[in-house]
């Protein structure tokens, strides 16, 4: 209510009342004027009430939602059911225009709003986590692969006649299929094994340069965040050489914005060579539904380009979900979950490190992935052989059965076949890792409940499985028995 509504409400209720809701509402409303005013992230996390309020205001903005207007076009917003206008806070003309996602649409000055905001605020936690020097960002309404394949695509007129993206190695379906997609050839550079980690191979990044010709490479798209016992490649190595050949560096940070220490990699990569973007995903590093990504970079220009790429208006949920969730929690409340992160994943090695040992296996020394742990299987490996190639990931399923999900096993010589590219060792990130091994993530969210319940739970798989493969012999009844066999009747 404006000052004029607020004094018509003291003609019906004591003055002092009125003016005590007034001033809760001045107060609300000098939040939502500085975020308007600085766009930045809030130090501290709004409360629910503020955060409906901002809102339903910023939805009444929308056209779908002006008292008495009559559309007249094909697409003005309607929704048949009110679950889902309420779901979606009355939002529901998306955000973009046909030809540019970041374009503020006439119909949808609220979404639009809310776009421009999330993107500041996303744009503070970028640099809050250690990427200081990043100049823009994008949020995008589509997760991890489909953002590195619109990253890509932004890449096609700069590269004109390339054809070859330089790729380290990693087992993950999605990052893979993005390049082919884009329509560009996959260049996979193996892995190389140092104790038990996988590290990035520089010298093959070079021989392959050298081979195919500078020219003729879109970009090399190096990974942060992994699976162990791969670690985050060597992002200041392939940068130098980005900077030195003219090559374009595209960063797979799917998870990273967790890490400072895989922030840091990218903030310290930009600094000695050549990064052109960084993509990660919502939902991993927010705790957001599934559905949005953001790209990062220092050129704001090629950020705005790989908006351009992508055809038409989109869903603004992601957007809003992750608007919500910034205000919700401010900087101090990201901080507050990575820090929290952090102990976990030390309480987690910890825990797991005993349980190895307690089963003779190990705890492999991974120390550069600073999310992702991984436990040898190497007895059990032995017992997986015989049980057949459906036995292989038995474990696994023992562990998703009993509630446990994200844990993954990973048997030696699978193969797997993506767009026609045979990978040997599938899962593994190389061709033949010295052993069959579990991995297990201290990710954004996970508490310590959470790791003593998965460790109760994965050491009473670990003891059935392992009686299953490699079952006690019977124990003889009698001395007698052994000496003579069984005694007569």
């Amino acid at each position: 209510m404006n000052a004029e509504n607020y004094k018509l409400c003291e003609k019906l209720i004591p003055r002092s009342y009125v003016r005590q809701g007034e001033n809760a509402k001045k107060s609300q409303e000098k939040k939502i004027r500085t975020l308007l005013e600085h766009h930045k992230l809030p130090e501290d996390g709004w409360d629910e009430l503020t955060i409906d309020l901002l809102l339903k205001e910023l939805s009444i903005m929308d056209s779908n939602n002006f008292q008495g207007n009559v559309g007249a076009g094909e697409r003005e917003g309607r929704v048949a059911s009110s679950l889902v206008s309420r779901r979606h806070y009355g939002f529901s003309h998306g955000v973009g225009r046909s030809g540019d996602i970041t374009a503020v649409q006439p119909k949808a000055a609220g979404s639009s709003l809310i776009l421009k905001l999330t993107s500041a605020m996303a744009l503070d936690v970028i640099k809050l986590t250690g990427v200081r020097s990043a100049t823009s960002c994008l949020v995008l309404p589509v997760a991890t692969g489909m953002s590195i394949v619109m990253t890509l695509l932004a890449l096609r007129p700069m590269r004109p006649g390339a054809k070859y993206v330089l790729w380290p190695r990693i087992d993950q379906k999605s990052c893979f299929k993005s390049i082919v997609t884009a329509g560009f050839t996959p260049v996979v550079i193996e892995n190389v094994l140092e104790g038990d980690e996988l590290r990035t191979n520089v010298l093959e990044i070079e021989n392959q340069i050298e081979e195919l010709g500078a020219e003729n490479i879109v970009c090399i798209m190096t990974t942060t965040s992994c699976f162990a016992p791969r670690v985050p490649d060597r992002l200041e190595d392939v940068a130098k050489i980005c900077e030195g050949k003219n090559i374009p560096h595209i960063v797979n940070n799917a998870y990273g914005v967790q890490s400072t220490k895989c922030m840091h990699l990218i903030q310290e990569a930009a600094r000695v060579g050549r990064v052109d973007a960084f993509i990660q995903s919502l939902d991993k590093n927010f705790m957001v539904p599934v559905g949005g990504a953001i790209v990062a970079g220092f050129q704001e220009a090629f950020i705005d380009e790989i908006g351009k790429t992508y055809p038409g208006r989109a869903s603004a949920s992601p957007c809003l979900d992750l608007f919500i969730t910034l205000l919700s929690l401010g900087s101090k409340g990201y901080k507050k979950l990575m820090s929290e992160r952090k102990d976990v994943y030390n309480y987690l090695a910890e825990g797991l490190k005993k349980l190895a040992e307690k089963h003779g296996q190990k705890l492999l020394n991974t120390k550069h992935n600073p999310i992702s742990l991984a436990m040898s299987l190497q007895e059990v490996e032995g017992g997986l052989r015989a049980t057949g190639d459906d036995g292989m990931t038995q474990l696994g399923s023992m562990l998703f059965t009993r509630c446990v999900s994200g844990a993954r096993v990973v048997p030696p010589n699978a193969t797997k076949d993506i767009n026609g590219f045979k990978f040997n060792g599938w899962g593994a990130h190389t061709n033949n890792y010295p052993c069959a091994y579990m991995t297990a993530a201290a990710a954004l969210g996970m508490s310590k409940d959470d790791v003593d319940t998965f460790l109760k739970r994965l050491e009473k798989c670990l003891c059935k499985y392992l009686n299953q493969i490699n079952p006690p012999l019977p124990i003889a009844e009698t001395k007698e028995d052994e000496r003579n066999g069984l005694p007569e009747n």
